[in-house]
């Protein structure tokens, strides 16, 4: 592509050498650089790109494109004259128009609906893709677990938001292959770091807001998270907000411009669920559809799946899903790592969930509690390298809800496991609530499932649909379906 359209709706450049080149690919990393491409310099949190752009011009990029305010006067002398030097305010906003531009704005080109929140994003993007495949719409699904054209994973993903250059890519594949509708999960870290701008947002979902994503590598308050998740709303033409949920209630002042709906249960709302059951099975209630009251039932149990479900029906109307295949999409659902029962020989319920906060677990451990007759055993960690606040807070929840607790690890990237189990346990030591202290994880499950019976259920939260941990910066296989298995399989031969 002519380096002069790659530009195109970028502000306030200044350019040292010619624009009439052609280029191969864009990188924002340096290893990757190939001959004739344009190489961006990000200023990153473990490393900076600006230290790399020679090693890029040695590799053959042809142009660098870096931000004025952190590449050196050495580093513009360094520079060969065939070389062109763009200059930018913020070159992580331009990556990402770059990319645009690059992939021809795959994302003009088919509806695009974005969902953010703190929780739910995952298991109702899995919803709305469900729902318009059922109806024979052809959908792409990017997120969290993974990307998907219709039910075909097409990628694996880092980020639940991949980056800029990638999700373009990524978005110009699904338009490739015919999809009209894309649905995906759009993180605050993805709207902060200005990967999804020049995104063409058609519809956006907030489910909710709490606690999560405190540290210094993503959001330095709460503040700063909820703006940044508000950012979506700015680039849509329409959304449905939670209009139970305290922070979402205010987006509608924040963000005039955008035709706004509401979806909930407890307050004053566009879209209401009401005579709600909860087994634990299932969940279903009652709704509006045009001029009918229409019962739906949904194949994820508690409460919080009702939220999920409001959003994803408000957006299936919107693209004309019929009653009939939006309360059959719901029914048979399922979403990996959220509220997952895991079939075993021993017959146990175990729940594997992605829950990693406070305000998650609590949900899934109340949710589950209401309908088991016998123990809540709950088994989670905390990441390392990312939020110390949430630790014992989600140590008193698990104190305060389930009836015993095994404390364990997570992914503890480069923190010692053991030292963030005695984070968890100093919350938990401010409840009356039974617990243990097992670092291993498998050791910890195999503790659950050795003293569960048929009228308890087990909750393995925190690693979801993960099948690694992240140990020193490296990632080890770690499927915990399989890891049960394995367990319930010795148990059996032993006996």
């Amino acid at each position: 592509m002519d380096l002069k359209s790659m530009l195109i709706d970028i502000e306030g450049l200044k350019v040292k050498g010619s624009l009439e080149k052609e280029i191969a690919n864009i990188r924002n990393n340096s290893k990757d650089v190939k001959l004739n491409d344009m190489f961006v310099a990000i200023k990153g949190f473990d490393s900076d790109g600006h230290e790399h752009i020679l090693e890029a011009i040695d590799k053959g990029a042809k142009v660098i494109l870096a931000q004025e305010d952190n590449i050196d006067k050495e580093t513009i002398k360094s520079i060969p004259e065939d070389v062109t030097l763009i200059l930018c305010n913020n070159t992580r906003y331009a990556l990402a128009i770059c990319a645009c531009n690059y992939y021809k704005n795959p994302s003009k080109k088919m509806k695009l609906v974005g969902v953010t929140g703190t929780k739910g994003k995952t298991t109702t993007t899995y919803m709305i893709r469900d729902i318009l495949l059922k109806q024979g719409i052809k959908v792409g699904l990017i997120g969290t677990v993974a990307s998907y054209v219709n039910d075909t994973k097409i990628a694996d993903n880092e980020n639940t938001t991949p980056e800029s250059i990638e999700l373009q890519q990524i978005l110009s594949k699904m338009q490739e292959e015919g999809c009209q509708v894309v649905v995906m999960e759009v993180s605050s870290q993805s709207l902060k770091l200005d990967r999804v701008a020049g995104c063409d947002f058609d519809i956006g979902i907030f489910t909710n807001f709490a606690e999560d994503h405190i540290s210094a590598k993503e959001h330095p308050d709460m503040q700063d998270y909820f703006n940044s998740k508000v950012k979506l709303f700015k680039m849509c033409k329409k959304a449905y907000i939670n209009a139970d949920d305290v922070y979402a209630s205010t987006i509608p002042k924040l963000v005039p411009e955008c035709d706004i709906s509401t979806f909930g249960i407890d307050n004053y709302c566009n879209i209401l669920a009401k005579d709600i059951t909860v087994t634990n099975q299932f969940v279903d209630f009652k709704m509006k559809i045009g001029d009918k009251n229409e019962r739906i039932k949904v194949s994820i149990p508690g409460r919080f799946s009702v939220y999920n479900s409001l959003a994803a029906i408000s957006v299936a109307l919107q693209f004309g899903c019929s009653t009939e295949n939006i309360k059959e999409a719901l029914l048979n659902m399922r979403v990996p790592g959220r509220s997952e029962l895991v079939d075993n020989k021993l017959g146990l319920t175990i729940m594997i969930d992605y829950a990693h906060t406070p305000e998650s677990l609590e949900k899934i451990l109340s949710s589950v509690k209401i309908y088991t007759k016998g123990r809540v055993i709950s088994v989670f960690g905390c990441g390392g390298d990312r939020d110390k606040i949430k630790r014992p807070m989600m140590g008193e929840v698990s104190g305060r809800v389930a009836d015993y607790t095994i404390i364990t690890s997570d992914n503890p990237r480069t923190e010692d496991p053991a030292s963030i189990v005695k984070d968890i346990e100093n919350g938990i030591k401010n409840t009356n609530g039974k617990y243990e202290c097992i670092v291993d994880r498998v050791e910890a499950i195999k503790k659950a499932i050795s003293m569960a019976n048929k009228k308890d259920i087990i909750v393995l939260a925190g690693k979801g649909h993960e099948q690694y941990q992240e140990i020193n910066n490296k990632r080890y296989p770690f499927d915990e379906k399989l890891i049960v298995n394995n367990i319930i399989e010795e148990m059996t031969v032993k006996k």
